[in-house]
């Protein structure tokens, strides 16, 4: 009952959810040139043969499936990957680092015709969907034509769970599309379970065997000529209220580190201009990245309000910060700056990754703070303290790159289905 009401409410919701898609076009959230495939129309021709489609919703969850698919080709040469992302800045970043052998889609809204016109183009001979991202009408639809579909790395929270135990029938019809699900924590297991997935495991987090993100050797030289002579940390992937905090760390802490250089990078690009006048209005000396402005002996902010150069920075700068993790936003991925040797700190906010969080703090590799007043202490600690900044960076390499059995896992559980289609 609830899929029929579901069903219609997104065709006749068709007008509002048009208008919603223009409006993120218009912010710079969807992609112009390809605006049409958020409805299903494909901008590439599909390739002959077998054909298996990964679906991330974002550029975490994207960038965790790069090796996966790279194992996956070398162990089934035969097939071609279709990887669908709904952002921007995943597409943009796997425009730089997708393989000749995968193809990439904006995924198509949740709406009959849209995901129709997709199947019926694409044809994938099996789905495998990355954590949460659940779409009714497109998993209903794979289940009526038969096509075989697996969750992998699937979390589900309290309050989610809550959420779709009340209408429970309607979750069943929903997950049951799901041939098997690989959850990455044993409470997100028994949540899956209750709600009627009948094959459900949990073999843990696939973020940890993600590639290392990539970056311009060139660049990072050039970099590291400009920031020479300068304490140099990070505050990364930030949220709106997050640069106020950085600046009032910078202001702290140039107090005593008088060549001091504090790099904020706003997780929306599209951003920076916003960002441009909290600086403005704070009187520090900033240069900006987007606008090609190079870091000069008396700068005190770069505004790294670029797409796709994380990498970068980390390996830049020996401490970064995570944002999104002192607002309620759930933090960001802490193996990221892990595998490029930044020493981490993080707010009380990181339950978008509370058993990779938990990991590192128990084993010290990263510092976790209550309040954002403590950002300058906890800088200032890790900068002035070589010692102990690399005995965490250290371990966090080493903690994440101790995980890589995952993907083992992984290609294990999904080789009966790949071999059936064979």
């Amino acid at each position: 009952m609830l899929s029929t009401v579901y069903r219609l409410a997104t065709d006749w919701g068709s007008p509002l959810i048009t208008l919603y898609l223009r409006r993120r076009l218009a912010a710079g959230r969807e992609d112009g040139a390809r605006f049409a495939e958020r409805f299903g129309h494909a901008s590439r021709p599909r390739p002959h043969g077998r054909l298996v489609w990964c679906h991330a919703a974002s550029v975490g969850e994207a960038a965790s499936l790069l090796l996966l698919i790279e194992k996956l080709h070398a162990l089934y040469p035969d097939i071609t990957l279709l990887l669908t992302t709904g952002t921007v800045t995943a597409a943009r970043m796997l425009g730089a680092r997708l393989p000749p052998y995968a193809v990439h889609q904006y995924v198509p809204i949740d709406k009959m015709d849209c995901v129709t016109r997709f199947l019926d183009y694409w044809k994938p001979d099996l789905a495998l969907w990355i954590e949460s991202e659940l779409w009714p009408n497109m998993l209903i639809e794979m289940k009526r034509r038969n096509i075989p579909a697996v969750l992998l790395n699937a979390r589900m929270s309290d309050k989610s769970f809550r959420n779709w135990h009340r209408v429970k029938d309607f979750a069943h019809q929903v997950l049951s599309g799901f041939a098997v699900c690989l959850a990455q924590t044993e409470g997100d297991r028994g949540r899956f379970a209750a709600l009627g997935v009948k094959h459900a495991k949990s073999i843990g987090n696939l973020k940890y065997v993600a590639a290392p993100l990539p970056y311009d050797e060139n660049e990072l030289t050039r970099l590291r000529h400009q920031t020479s002579g300068c304490l140099t940390w990070l505050m990364a992937s930030t949220h709106r209220g997050e640069e106020e905090m950085a600046i009032a760390a910078h202001r702290d802490l140039a107090a005593r580190h008088p060549r001091l250089l504090t790099i904020i990078a706003p997780r929306h690009a599209v951003r920076g201009d916003e960002v441009a006048k909290l600086l403005t209005a704070s009187g520090l000396r900033f240069a900006r990245r987007s606008k090609g402005e190079e870091i000069l002996s008396d700068t005190q902010i770069y505004l790294a309000d670029t797409m796709g150069e994380l990498g970068l920075l980390y390996a830049l700068c020996p401490v970064s910060v995570m944002g999104a993790s002192f607002v309620r936003v759930g933090g960001h991925n802490p193996i990221e700056p892990a595998l490029l040797g930044s020493a981490i700190i993080c707010g009380p906010y990181m339950y978008n990754f509370s058993e990779i969080c938990h990991e590192f703090v128990a084993g010290n590799a990263a510092l976790q703070i209550q309040h954002s007043n403590e950002i300058s202490f906890a800088v200032n600690r890790l900068l002035a303290n070589t010692e102990e900044r690399n005995r965490r960076a250290q371990a966090a390499q080493l903690l994440a790159n101790r995980k890589r059995h995952i993907l083992d896992q992984i290609i294990a559980e999904l080789d009966p289905w790949l071999r059936q289609r064979t």
